[in-house]
């Protein structure tokens, strides 16, 4: 071979090595991507490339392919490709008290039904199955993190983990003994070594969580704020959920929830406050000064008849409020986020009496990225963005329901529903794939499910 021919090998090798496709992981394209960034990025036929736990591109699909290889592709075709949802508020063992109690006010629900069915049925296997139910109804349906507060919380977390889930996962503080603690220092004290085991863990963010501020004494609720700032994790509450709760403190203590918690120091940390249907605007000024996020359950506010949390206003003051479905047995049914997208939005168009009230945008941004500022995430998760956690969902525009397509917003939020999920990654790893669970046995949660069902029947004496 000539000098020259050599010399042209080389630089044909050259160049063929410098624009060598980069090896990736994972490559998810659709016919959108909804990234939800900053300037609300919507890519036509775009696709995200994966390396590892997080995002190293978004472009087109064509760019995606000229530049990666990846070992694992997720072409879902005519789908949207977006954030992965993210669940404020929830208690998801009581998937097992699913419909256990319903069209009642708030106060006789839990006093008379879920109370005494906690006390006869709460067991750690009951908290793992009920975790495994409703994680699995969570993933099928998009939520990708999700925030609870229940009892014997490390158990819930281990089972979110195991099913390669995201959590900010609040272990219970409550004034009365319950199925983990006999006292509110014994759940302190759990609390103090779940927030040990999981530190600095990928996917679980532990918490406390005393329930309200009618059912825990003053020095319990300065002892869960010290021990979450001590460790700097977020505190999680309750909060003028009901009228009757916040009459019934104001007559007692001269002051509004808000205002006694504040005057306690309980709000001066990361603290995430759930419901608000009640705050007014002296309160919405002390939460907007002490950076609370909020939880807005439109289902359960609704089936409680709760009230219309102000999410309008809250919003326009610069709170971060997302969205949560509550628990399942009462309060709401189900842990669908599709849902809780479409009502938070018609809620609001009703109590303001205008339909431009918290567009199909504003309300996704409540179960994306405004989330994740509640959780205090929004720096790894809530949008698609390089360098942030891979937590996304692609979601299906084949069903008669999705078609045809003019506004991809309007269409997430209004038409397509949990069911339309077909894909879940989350952490980089592919959890549900082409609508199948690929991290939990779906057979043998349901038989379970079935089995718990019958027994907190039998002890309802129903």
């Amino acid at each position: 071979m000539s000098n020259s021919c050599k010399s042209a090998l080389c630089f044909f090798l050259l160049a063929a090595t410098l624009h060598a496709a980069e090896p990736v992981d994972l490559v998810v394209s659709a016919r959108y991507v909804m990234t939800m960034d900053a300037n609300s990025r919507l890519i036509d036929n775009g696709a995200v490339a994966i390396k590892g736990e997080r995002i190293l591109a978004i472009d087109t699909k064509a760019n995606i392919d000229k530049a990666y290889t990846p070992k694992q592709r997720i072409d879902s075709g005519n789908a949207i490709l977006a954030p992965g949802l993210i669940n404020t508020h929830t208690h998801a063992p009581m998937s097992l008290f699913r419909g256990i109690a319903d069209d009642i006010v708030l106060q006789d629900w839990l006093t008379k039904y879920i109370f005494p069915a906690e006390a006869k049925n709460v067991t750690p296997d009951f908290v793992r199955w009920g975790t495994k139910l409703a994680v699995l109804e969570m993933l099928l349906s998009g939520t990708t993190t999700y925030t609870d507060m229940y009892y014997f919380e490390e158990l819930i977390a281990e089972e979110t983990k195991r099913a390669g889930m995201r959590g900010v996962l609040g272990q219970t503080v409550i004034g009365f003994p319950v199925a983990d603690a006999k006292t509110p220092k014994d759940s302190l004290a759990r609390t103090e070594a779940f927030f040990k085991q999981y530190d600095n863990d990928p996917l679980i963010v532990p918490a406390v969580a005393p329930h309200a501020l009618y059912t825990n004494s003053d020095d319990t609720l300065k002892a869960c704020r010290a021990l979450a700032n001590k460790y700097n994790k977020p505190l999680l509450i309750h909060l003028s959920e009901t009228k009757k709760e916040n009459e019934d403190i104001q007559v007692k203590r001269g002051m509004s929830p808000t205002r006694v918690l504040n005057s306690l120091g309980v709000l001066d940390g990361r603290t995430i406050a759930a419901h608000g249907v009640w705050l007014d605007n002296t309160d919405l000024v002390i939460i907007k000064a002490k950076n609370v996020g909020l939880a807005h359950c439109p289902s359960s506010n609704m089936k409680l008849a709760s009230g219309i949390a102000p999410v309008v206003k809250i919003l326009s003051m610069g709170i971060n409020m997302g969205l949560g479905p509550d628990g399942p047995a009462g309060s709401n049914n189900d842990f669908n986020m599709f849902e809780e997208i479409d009502l938070a939005a018609k809620l609001q168009k009703v109590a303001e009496m205008d339909p431009q009230a918290l567009p199909a945008k504003a309300a996704i941004e409540m179960a994306t990225i405004v989330g994740a500022r509640v959780l205090g995430l929004e720096k790894e998760i809530g949008s698609l963005e390089k360098g942030k956690r891979a937590d996304m969902i692609t979601v299906s525009l084949d069903g008669p329901h999705a078609y045809p397509i003019y506004n991809v917003y309007s269409q997430f939020a209004y038409a397509l529903k949990g069911s339309d999920v077909k894909d879940v990654v989350i952490n980089g790893k592919v959890v549900v794939k082409a609508g199948k669970a690929l991290t939990l046995d779906q057979p043998a949660i349901l038989k379970m499910a079935a089995e718990y069902g019958a027994k907190v029947h039998q002890s309802l004496g129903h």
